[in-house]
């Protein structure tokens, strides 16, 4: 489960890294060649667009890869990526599968939370 935890969260971080950088390129697009009325408008909160856009997929990558060693908290932080997913750019089609990836890659991660050796999460 530790293995499928990484690969999820390790793939899931690289897919919201590329729905981060078109997310974080629009809102910047638009910040500094203005809006199409119609076609190309700012979005609601363009900081939450930016910062879910560079934290997403650091938290996933990150979890991903602490999910073997430390499957409490690379799950914890794989869970916190797909929720941060969620909120800041909504469940659609460029955005399913990472947030699925990593939604599903933190709860393997925390169902393999059972240290292999006696050592403690903490």
């Amino acid at each position: 489960m530790r293995n499928a935890a990484l690969m999820l969260g390790v793939i899931g971080g690289l897919l919201a890294m590329v729905v981060g950088f078109f997310g974080y390129g629009y809102t910047e697009a638009i910040a500094t060649h203005g809006e199409i009325r119609g076609i190309a408008e700012q979005v609601e909160n363009p900081q939450l667009i930016r910062v879910t856009s560079f934290l997403a997929p650091l938290l996933a990558i990150a979890g991903g890869a602490m999910a073997k060693i430390r499957a409490l908290w690379g799950g914890a932080l794989m869970l916190i990526a797909g929720g941060l997913m969620y909120f800041g750019f909504g469940f659609g089609v460029f955005t399913m599968f990472p947030i699925g990836f990593c939604i599903i890659g933190g709860l393997l991660a925390l169902a393999a939370g059972k240290p292999d050796e006696p050592k403690a999460h903490f």
